[in-house]
């Protein structure tokens, strides 16, 4: 794959939702975030894809490494998370966004590296701000929120004011006895709603973005391919930035993810679990399939 590099960007714009200025406090947070009504296909409990589960801040602390700084609810196990959502390497880029899984839940972290005068902070301030939710599929809907919201925290440390205006507006409670497991679609209605889950299979609206993921594989992508109809274990290896390889960890997903009407219905869905460490060693054995990257 010679003159292919991982740092080159997969998509070239994106659409997103627009933002109110931080000036305005948290009432305008507040109304930049419009719920929208759950789907009527769904036999399940309502509860929306886009609900956030949790938000935080994680930071680098010279003596301690990676910790979260600050989180709501407060009460929320975020183990591991500080080191999924800043990741190994993510020290020589100045800003780079990534997706994670956590449990049943899935994550977005936008992260930020700011040179600072200071001896204490040696010389620069790392920090990134995320969320968790029970869908992948929507969280594209916050990255420039995230990406605003980590300048800020780099800039007034401390300051989580925003953040908990858009954690009250957006937090979701999953039902007593209902988790994000078992809030996925079982086989034998999965060939009903097919048509209307997958046009939602998107973390970005990017121009060529699966062009772009199989020009740069080149004619390795049928290899790729049929690994990923196979259902087998991909991991794909790449330094930071992180976030252009969680894109292409997503459209292996999606080539997975055709099938026909009433055939194939009973084979398991492609889930990607992105961005993985070695802290992820024991969850990626026991599974019989997964698409992820590491690096």
């Amino acid at each position: 794959m010679a003159g292919r590099t991982d740092r080159a960007p997969l998509l070239d714009w994106a659409e997103a939702p627009g933002l109110s200025p931080v000036a305005e406090g948290p009432r305008g947070y507040g109304a930049g975030w419009s719920r929208t009504p759950p789907g009527e296909l769904c036999p399940l409990p309502q509860l929306e894809d886009d609900h956030i589960a949790a938000v935080f801040v994680v930071t680098f602390d010279p003596r301690s490494g990676n910790i979260v700084e600050w989180c709501l609810p407060q009460d929320v196990d975020l183990e591991g998370v500080e080191f999924k959502s800043m990741a190994s390497g993510s020290h020589r880029v100045q800003s780079d966004f990534i997706y994670f899984r956590k449990g049943g839940y899935f994550g977005l972290a936008c992260f930020a590296n700011m040179p600072v005068e200071s001896e204490l902070e040696r010389g620069a301030r790392m920090k990134s701000v995320g969320i968790l939710s029970p869908s992948y599929t929507l969280l594209y809907r916050y990255m420039h929120f995230l990406e605003n919201q980590v300048r800020h925290q780099l800039e007034l440390p401390g300051h989580y004011t925003p953040l908990e205006a858009f954690y009250e507006d957006k937090k979701g409670v999953l039902p007593a006895g209902i988790t994000p497991q078992s809030c996925q679609p079982s086989a034998h209605w999965l060939s009903t709603i097919h048509k209307h889950l997958y046009p939602e299979m998107k973390i970005t609206h990017p121009a060529g973005c699966m062009s772009q993921f199989i020009k740069f594989f080149g004619e390795q992508i049928f290899v790729l391919w049929k690994f990923a109809l196979l259902r087998k274990r991909i991991l794909i290896f790449s330094p930071p930035p992180v976030g252009v390889v969680c894109y292409r960890v997503y459209c292996c997903c999606c080539l997975a993810n055709v099938t026909l009407p009433g055939v194939g219905v009973t084979a398991p869905e492609s889930k990607p679990f992105f961005y993985v460490n070695v802290a992820d060693i024991g969850t990626l054995d026991d599974e019989v399939s997964y698409v992820a990257c590491e690096y």
